[in-house]
């Protein structure tokens, strides 16, 4: 990786694409120290207290504690997400945006607008229901009160939205996900001081400087499981019958098809910490010291009880084989295969061929979401051995290595590119 760096350094054009996205995620991290006028930050402060295994404490996590500051950039790029996956859901649903996903560019420019619309609408919701919870810490309340603090949420969200268009337009790499990434980067002294704070506790005993030691190791662990999971796949030979059209032949080659391991990405781990804290979320906006029933309730829901983990696993499995199913089509891809003569060696065209392809898909599918939930639940599961509250989840790890090797992968690309352009010449 520090390689391709290096050598993507020396290449000038490449030079200029890391500087400009250099400099956009700086004016990123200048927007994160700008508080919102009228809001007290010591509200926000509480509300991400519980960690980054809850819904506000992942939100404080990607905006790189934005959020716990109470500044314009206090919500992120979450709802640009939150729209991104309303749209590929309602592709599906909706005839008319499905036929437009396949318009080739022009129908993808039009969805992308749509998901812009989308985006701010989201925010503007999003910043409403945050100036409802947090009437406590308003200086004034009122209608230009509202109006201030919820346009200046829902205008850093859309700046947030322009900075990553921009990055993935003339920079390098996803410009959203090296947003979230930057902002989870931005984090890790929180980690430091969290593990020096533990031995501190311990008086720097050798039971506390080897337990460090061992999650050090365990961490390493993480990232190179990650990895393997990120860039494993399961490929389907696929095997294209010769055809004579006119004089030439056609077809007769072989190739496969890839199924990733981990097809579904994130999004499974990020709906299920949705499910699992919007019952907590909604008890403690309305009610600040819970007591009888509902105090058991929340810790029934503590981001590090067993119980919590237990049902935080399964509904990552349940989420990873829905949005699987939504992404990938079986019957599809074996109708298209029929069309232009293709075939699965040993397999019948049509039906038993997507039977099939369903059939590897589920397999591969239950390996993601274990491997999914198994680094979702190591935080929680340290957490409740050894005491320590590092602050960085399992979705944090996995989307920052996602991106270091999407970003990586980009830029080794682009060079090879250059490569050949000036082979070619």
């Amino acid at each position: 990786m520090f390689q391709t760096l290096a050598n993507a350094w020396k290449v000038p054009d490449l030079r200029k694409k890391i500087l400009y996205t250099i400099l956009l995620l700086v004016v990123f991290r200048f927007g994160s120290i700008i508080p919102v006028p009228g809001l007290d930050k010591d509200v926000l402060s509480a509300l991400v207290a519980g960690g980054s295994n809850s819904l506000f404490g992942f939100f404080d996590t990607i905006s790189g504690g934005a959020f716990g500051n109470a500044t314009i950039f206090a919500m992120s790029i979450t709802p640009y997400i939150n729209s991104s996956i309303i749209m590929q859901l309602l592709t599906i649903a909706i005839p008319a945006l499905e036929r437009l996903s396949k318009e080739g560019e022009e129908g993808r420019k039009k969805i992308a607008t749509y998901t812009r619309y989308l985006t701010v609408v989201l925010a503007f919701i999003q910043a409403s229901g945050l100036y409802a919870a947090l009437q406590a810490s308003v200086a004034q309340t009122g209608f230009l009160s509202f109006i201030t603090i919820t346009l200046t949420f829902t205008a850093g969200t859309a700046f947030l939205m322009w900075l990553g268009e921009k990055i993935t337009e003339k920079g390098v790499g996803n410009g959203i996900s090296l947003i979230i990434f930057v902002g989870i980067i931005s984090r890790a002294d929180d980690g430091v001081k969290a593990l020096f704070s533990y031995m501190s506790g311990k008086m720097y005993s050798f039971g506390s400087i080897v337990a460090v030691v061992l999650f050090l190791v365990l961490a390493l662990a993480i990232v190179a499981f990650v990895v393997l999971i990120n860039a494993g796949e399961r490929r389907i030979p696929v095997q294209y019958a010769k055809r004579v059209v006119g004089r030439k032949m056609y077809g007769g080659q072989s190739t496969h098809i890839p199924l990733k391991v981990c097809m579904a990405g994130v999004i499974p781990i990020i709906f299920a910490m949705s499910i699992l804290a919007f019952p907590a979320t909604i008890v403690q906006l309305f009610n600040a010291n819970p007591s009888g029933f509902w105090k058991g309730f929340l810790e029934l829901f503590n981001t590090n009880s067993w119980f919590y983990a237990i049902i935080y696993f399964l509904l990552i499995i349940f989420f990873t084989y829905f949005y699987t199913s939504i992404q990938f089509n079986p019957i599809e891809m074996a109708n298209n295969m029929k069309a232009n003569g293709g075939f699965v060696p040993g397999i019948r065209p049509g039906r038993p061929t997507s039977e099939y392809i369903a059939k590897v898909l589920s397999r591969v599918t239950l390996i993601g979401a274990i491997a999914l939930g198994i680094v979702a639940i190591i935080p929680i599961v340290l957490s409740n051995v050894t005491s320590m509250n590092i602050g960085i989840g399992g979705t944090s790890i996995l989307i920052v290595v996602s991106v270091a090797l999407e970003t990586v992968n980009q830029l080794e690309s682009q060079m090879l590119m250059r490569h050949y352009k000036g082979f070619l010449e």
